[in-house]
């Protein structure tokens, strides 16, 4: 299940980017022409898909990695991998407040003033938490703190922290095998997300009634969650804004739970910042799941600009788990 996270956050990242920004028809149409048939079997091309993820699952394996290498959370360690992967231009996407908290941090501003402050509340950090699902999931206190601060290093909004907490603690359950009442799913998710935002944590609570809509029903009212009722929305599907697409990804997890496929395409194919729908959807089917409901040929295509591929990925896996069940 450690594997199934992190390899379909990366999986799920990567199937999201070439459609990334696009609008519903175009994801539509790539998840049911394409992906679809390479899930039943078909190879494709590294022309057809090169298999990179983006910035979303870089930072996530860069959390967990300095999560193995320190034993736990250390923010100073974070923020120095933060700054370091955008310093030499390894990153594939910058966010922008997360490429302002990397040229803060690089001017020797401390990590906990470094973060954009309100009203900036991307899903910046949301997209990059959960593997602190996979090294807390036996230490709930703990998970909440470290989503938090794992944050606050690039966003300094409640909403924020609260969408991290949101991520973590789905891959917490899911690898706990709490995640099968849907009902005591949301509600401690919309607890924990309460530690730092009232307001996300009450919509998080109204998934009980939007994850049994169909997806073309359920999809508005979650875009739209969390704005003023006159916000003129700018993006296609679902944007980086942090409330609607945590609430995204945690509705296509929960409408389609019994699929990895469907799941993942369901975070895809409305449009929009869909690669970071898809890594938040994926690390979470991927965690309840497991490697083995991952198509095996499209995960030895995954990789980081030919670096961090299949093989680096499991490893950095194993020895989180190792850890944990020392």
């Amino acid at each position: 299940m450690f594997r199934g996270c992190l390899l379909g956050q990366c999986l799920a990242d990567a199937l999201g980017f070439p459609v990334e920004g696009h609008a519903k028809d175009d994801c539509n149409s790539f998840i049911f022409r394409q992906v679809k048939s390479w899930f039943e079997g078909h190879k494709p091309t590294r022309d057809e898909w090169p298999g990179q993820y983006t910035d979303d699952s870089q930072l996530a394996r860069e959390l967990l990695e300095s999560m193995v290498e320190n034993r736990g959370f250390d923010p100073v360690d974070y923020a120095s991998r933060i700054a370091a992967i955008f310093r030499e231009n390894r990153i594939v996407g910058r966010g922008m407040a997360t490429d302002r908290a990397a040229r803060n941090l690089d001017k020797g501003i401390g990590w906990d003033e470094s973060g954009t402050p309100p009203p900036s509340a991307g899903n910046g950090t949301a997209m990059r938490a959960a593997p602190v699902g996979m090294f807390y999931y036996d230490d709930i206190e703990e998970m909440i703190r470290a989503a938090h601060t794992q944050g606050w290093i690039t966003h300094q909004d409640t909403r924020c922290s609260a969408g991290s907490v949101a991520i973590a603690g789905a891959v917490a359950l899911a690898l706990r095998g709490e995640a099968e009442d849907t009902s005591a799913f949301i509600e401690n998710l919309s607890k924990w997300a309460a530690y730092y935002d009232d307001e996300f944590s009450k919509l998080i609570l109204v998934l009980k009634d939007w994850v049994l809509l169909p997806p073309h029903q359920a999809l508005d009212p979650i875009r739209r969650a969390g704005k003023p009722d006159d916000y003129v929305e700018m993006w296609p599907g679902i944007s980086p804004f942090v409330v609607g697409s945590v609430l995204w990804s945690l509705y296509s997890f929960l409408h389609y739970k019994d699929s990895f496929r469907d799941a993942v395409a369901t975070a895809i194919s409305v449009g929009g910042d869909v690669d970071t729908t898809g890594a938040m959807t994926g690390a979470i089917a991927g965690a309840y799941h497991g490697e083995d409901a991952l198509p095996k040929h499209l995960l030895k295509m995954l990789n980081d600009n030919d670096t961090w591929g299949y093989d680096e990925l499991i490893a950095l896996a194993d020895s989180c788990y190792e850890i944990k069940t020392a």
